[in-house]
C-alpha cells in the first residue's frame, strides 16, 4: 500500500510537477510569532451575481477565496505545490485506481455537525450529478464510485488510473459540503472561518472559526472579502489603508507599491493566461485559417515587454508553461508574423473584412492585447471592432458568448486538470467550443499511464493539438503579482493564483 500523502511523496504527487519561482518584496514573509486578532479587507479583482457558496460552482477568483476560508478539503498544497493531508489523514492507494480514505478525527462543521465519511462521499460524488452544475463535472466523470467502510474511512475507485488524485482533490470545487446539502443559500464548512455575511457581487464576511480543527488557527478574527474590478482603484485602495490586501497588481503599479514604506509586493511565476477565443460554431472564427491568422498576429515580445513589464514568460499557445517538467520544447515558438497572417487571412476570404472583438478589464489586460491584435490585424488587411464591456457581467454576460471574446485563464495544479476543464470535449469551460477526439482519447491514455516518460510523451502531443488545431490564443503566461500591508504575516508564494493560491485566510496574523 502506497502512503500518497505522506511526507515522502514521490515526484508525480508534485501537482504536476509545476515548479515556479516567486519574488517577495519587503516585509509579509513567515517572520514573527503568529498572534490571533485583528481585521482585514480583501479586494480581489471581480464579483458577479452569480457568486457562490457552494464549492461545486465556484468560477472566480473571489469566489475561491470565499470558499476555501469556509471549506476544509480532503488535501491541500503547500509551497512547493505538494499535495499534503488536510481533512483526510491518509490517502493510500496499490494501483492508482481504488484508493483508501481515512478521516481526522474531532473536525466538526459550523454547526457542530461531526464530519463523517458519508459527507465526503456526498461532496465528491455529487459532481457527477448534472443537477448540481458542478464546474468540475468533466474531471468527475472519472469518479466511479465511492462507498463508506467505516464511520472516519471510505474507499473511493476511479474509472482508471490517475496518480494525480490526491492533487485534484486541493482544489476548491472538491472542498467537503455536509452530506445530502443542496441549500447553499448559507454556508455550512469545516474550514476556518464562519460566514457571517454574503452578498452576491458586494461582499462576504467571516469571522474567525473558534472549533477549527487545527489548533490554534486561523489567527485573524474577522476578514471582508470585496472586489474591485478596476486595478488602478484597487492599488489606490491598498495604498490608503482602506484594504489590507489585494491581488492582480499590474506591471504598471509595482513600482506605485514598493515605493510606498507601508505595503509589500510579491511576485509568483505562474500558468496564468489572457487569451483570444474563437468560437468553432461560428464560420469566421471557426476557420482553421482565420484561427492561424490571428496566432501569427500576437505580438508576444511586445506583450511581454510593454504589458507586462517583463513580469511574464512567452507562451505558444496551448496551456503548459515552460517551467512545467511536461512541457513539449519540441513545438516550435509560433513568431509574429503579419505577412503569414495576410496569407491566411487570404486563403479564408476575409480580407477587407470587419469584425467584432469583446474585452474587458476583468480579463486581465485583454483590453490592451485587444488594441495591439487591432492593430497589426489592420496591416494584415483585416478590420478588428474592439468592444471595451465593463468588468461586471462580462463573465456572465460576453464571456464565450460572441465568436470573438477574452479570457482569463488561472493556473490548474497538474496538466490532466487543465486539459479536463478547459480543452476536453464536454467540458463546461472549453471556451473555443474546441471538439477533438483525438486529444480526448489521450487525455484518458495519460491518466492510465504509470510511466512517466510515456505520460510527458503523450502532454506533448496534446500540446502540439491545442498550439495547431486548438481556438485560443495564448500569448504570454502571467506571472502572479500581490500587494499588501507590512503589518500582514504569515504569507508565502503558492504558485496556483493570487492570495496564497486564495487559501492565505487560515496562515496570515495581524502585527499591529
Amino acid at each position: 500500500m502506497v502512503d500518497v500523502i505522506s511526507t515522502d511523496l514521490s515526484r508525480r504527487m508534485l501537482l504536476g510537477g509545476l515548479a515556479a519561482g516567486a519574488t517577495l518584496s519587503g516585509a509579509g514573509a513567515v517572520t514573527g510569532r503568529p498572534r490571533i486578532g485583528g481585521r482585514i479587507r480583501v479586494a480581489s479583482i471581480a464579483a458577479s451575481t452569480a457568486d457562490t457558496l457552494d464549492p461545486a460552482k465556484g468560477n472566480l477568483s473571489t469566489d475561491f477565496m470565499r470558499l476555501y476560508l469556509i471549506y476544509s478539503g480532503l488535501t491541500q498544497y503547500d509551497g512547493q505545490l505538494r499535495a499534503l493531508p488536510g481533512l483526510a489523514e491518509r490517502i493510500e492507494t496499490r494501483d492508482n485506481i481504488v484508493w483508501h480514505i481515512r478521516l481526522r478525527k474531532g473536525v466538526h462543521f459550523h454547526n457542530g455537525k461531526p464530519l463523517t465519511a458519508d459527507d465526503v462521499v456526498y461532496s465528491l460524488m455529487r459532481h457527477r450529478d448534472p443537477a448540481t452544475g458542478s464546474k468540475v463535472q468533466a474531471v468527475a466523470e472519472q469518479f466511479a464510485g465511492a462507498r463508506r467502510t467505516g464511520p472516519l474511512e471510505l474507499e473511493f475507485r476511479l474509472t482508471g488510473p490517475n496518480p494525480d488524485l490526491p492533487v485534484i482533490l486541493a482544489q476548491p470545487h472538491f472542498l467537503i459540503v455536509e452530506n445530502g446539502r443542496r441549500d447553499f443559500s448559507v454556508a455550512n464548512g469545516t474550514g476556518p472561518f464562519i460566514c457571517r455575511a454574503f452578498a452576491p457581487g458586494i461582499r462576504t464576511v467571516v469571522r474567525r472559526n473558534p472549533n477549527y480543527w487545527k489548533p490554534g488557527r486561523p489567527y485573524l478574527e474577522e476578514i471582508e472579502v470585496i472586489a474591485i474590478p478596476d486595478e488602478i482603484s484597487r492599488v489606490n485602495a491598498l495604498l490608503s489603508g482602506d484594504v489590507q490586501m489585494i491581488n492582480a497588481v499590474s506591471p504598471g503599479s509595482v513600482k506605485r507599491v514598493r515605493a510606498s514604506p507601508n505595503h509589500s509586493f510579491m511576485e509568483t511565476k505562474s500558468g496564468l493566461f489572457t487569451d483570444l477565443i474563437m468560437r468553432r460554431e461560428h464560420p469566421v472564427t471557426g476557420n482553421r485559417d482565420f484561427v492561424l491568422a490571428m496566432k501569427y498576429l500576437q505580438d508576444r515580445e511586445l506583450i511581454k515587454r510593454a504589458l507586462f513589464r517583463g513580469y511574464a514568460t512567452i507562451a505558444n499557445d496551448h496551456p503548459v508553461p515552460p517551467f512545467s517538467p511536461y512541457y513539449n520544447p519540441d513545438i516550435p515558438q509560433r513568431p509574429f508574423d503579419p505577412d503569414r497572417a495576410r496569407f491566411h487571412l487570404k486563403r479564408a476570404g476575409l480580407l477587407g473584412a470587419r469584425l467584432p472583438v469583446y474585452a474587458s478589464p476583468a480579463a486581465n489586460m485583454s483590453v490592451d492585447m485587444a488594441s495591439i491584435l487591432q492593430e497589426h490585424a489592420a496591416q494584415a488587411g483585416l478590420k478588428l471592432a474592439v468592444n471595451r464591456v465593463p468588468s461586471d457581467g462580462y463573465w456572465a454576460t460576453h464571456w464565450m458568448k460572441h465568436p470573438m471574446t477574452f479570457g482569463n485563464t488561472n493556473p490548474r495544479p497538474t496538466v490532466d486538470l487543465m486539459f479536463s476543464l478547459f480543452f476536453q470535449s464536454k467540458a463546461l469551460a472549453n471556451e473555443s467550443g474546441w471538439n477533438n477526439a483525438r486529444f480526448d482519447r489521450l487525455l484518458l491514455e495519460a491518466r492510465r499511464s504509470t510511466d512517466e516518460a510515456k505520460r510527458k510523451e503523450i502532454y506533448g502531443e496534446m500540446q502540439w493539438l491545442v498550439h495547431e488545431y486548438g481556438g485560443v490564443a495564448i500569448p504570454a503566461f502571467q506571472s502572479l503579482m500581490d500587494g499588501f500591508d507590512r503589518r500582514l504575516k504569515g504569507i508565502f508564494p503558492i504558485p496556483l493564483g493570487g492570495f496564497m493560491a486564495y487559501t492565505f485566510g487560515e496562515h496570515v496574523w495581524w502585527d499591529a
